[in-house]
């Protein structure tokens, strides 16, 4: 397991702070990531597109919007994203606590 720290991710705000469980190796090709994700207060994951794979994310705890292809909506613990290939989203913890999240991505 490895933490990274991200500045800027996607074009967003402050930083991510990504704590990898599992990775393409690991999942045998048929996922790249499988991770615990952190936004702290008022970091933001930019909007981005997903090309030849899905993300899913669990919210784990704390509160946020989020852009699913440019229709925004609140999450909060429990709830549960799915981007499939060639769409976009992105997250703004809009909490006063860290936003946690699992983050699932699967190749197609």
């Amino acid at each position: 397991m490895t933490i990274e720290r991200v500045e800027n991710m996607a074009g967003g705000e402050g930083h991510v702070i990504i704590k990898k469980i599992l990775g393409e190796k690991e999942l045998n090709g048929k996922c790249r990531l499988y991770a615990e994700v952190t936004l702290e207060k008022g970091c933001t994951l930019g909007y981005h597109m997903h090309h030849n794979e899905s993300e899913t994310y669990y919210i784990l705890s704390g509160e946020g919007e989020y852009d699913d292809n440019g229709t925004t909506r609140p999450v909060k613990a429990g709830d549960v994203t799915f981007t499939p290939d060639g769409c976009g989203h992105g997250l703004k913890n809009t909490g006063l606590e860290d936003l946690v999240f699992m983050a699932l991505i699967i190749l197609d």
